[in-house]
């Protein structure tokens, strides 16, 4: 029996599941503006086990959120997933953040689902999934103009989903167009990551790096 522990720490949302054979069977989480991964991720791992009566002899392979999301989110989600992996000898899953969140959309009736990520100002990440889940663009930082997306609402039907959705609204007039304020949980990762274990498409541990997509950049103090 696949059992799978699943993190989800690249925005806010501080997100722990445990899926057997895709199946999500506990979900633990917090959505905390000040971002309480580091408390609480360890804590919540340790309680999903206990509360679903299951030890981490029980677990097959660990699967984490890669990104795009918060540098310091992801950083943490992945220290403890390699982390896990090398103590417990476990085969590393990833997940793509924005296919993730982009579940949340499908079976919704609608044509094109576009996952938003937002990346400061008028910037997204984002990428754009048909309503069968098949990925149709890469992934991208980008400004947010009136143009954006227009290709897809000229065709049909476009959820835009996640945190940076609602700094679209107020540019993208088209009429096809639906918003939804969302953040990416592990409860849509179950699927994908079991997908990938019947698959083997495991991570080399040690050399397995989060996708930033832009580079992280610290700000120093103005004198």
């Amino acid at each position: 029996m696949a059992m799978i522990l699943n993190l989800e720490t690249a925005t806010t949302n501080c997100s722990v599941s445990i899926a057997s054979k895709g199946e999500v069977i506990l979900l633990k989480e917090d959505n905390s503006p000040n971002y309480s991964h580091s408390e609480q991720l360890h804590v919540f791992i340790q309680e999903a086990l206990k509360e679903a009566s299951l030890s981490f002899k029980d677990i097959s392979a660990i699967a984490v959120s890669k990104g795009p999301g918060s540098y310091t989110g992801l950083r943490i989600g992945v220290s403890a997933a390699k982390g896990l992996c090398f103590s417990l000898d476990l085969p590393l899953i990833s997940v793509s953040t924005l296919e993730s969140l982009a579940k949340q959309g499908l079976g919704k009736k609608y044509d094109f689902i576009i996952p938003l990520l937002d990346a400061r100002r008028m910037e997204v990440y984002s990428t754009v999934f048909d309503t069968d889940g098949n990925n149709l663009r890469e992934v991208k930082a980008e400004i947010i103009q009136k143009e954006s997306f227009l290709e897809y609402a000229q065709r049909g039907k476009v959820l835009l989903i996640g945190d940076g959705a609602e700094k679209c609204r107020a540019l993208l007039e088209h009429p096809n167009f639906s918003f939804e304020s969302a953040l990416p949980t592990a409860l849509e990762m179950g699927e994908l990551s079991y997908k990938k274990f019947k698959a083997s498409e495991f991570e080399n541990v040690a050399y397995f790096e989060p996708y930033y997509l832009k580079d992280f950049m610290l700000q120093g103090k103005k004198s």
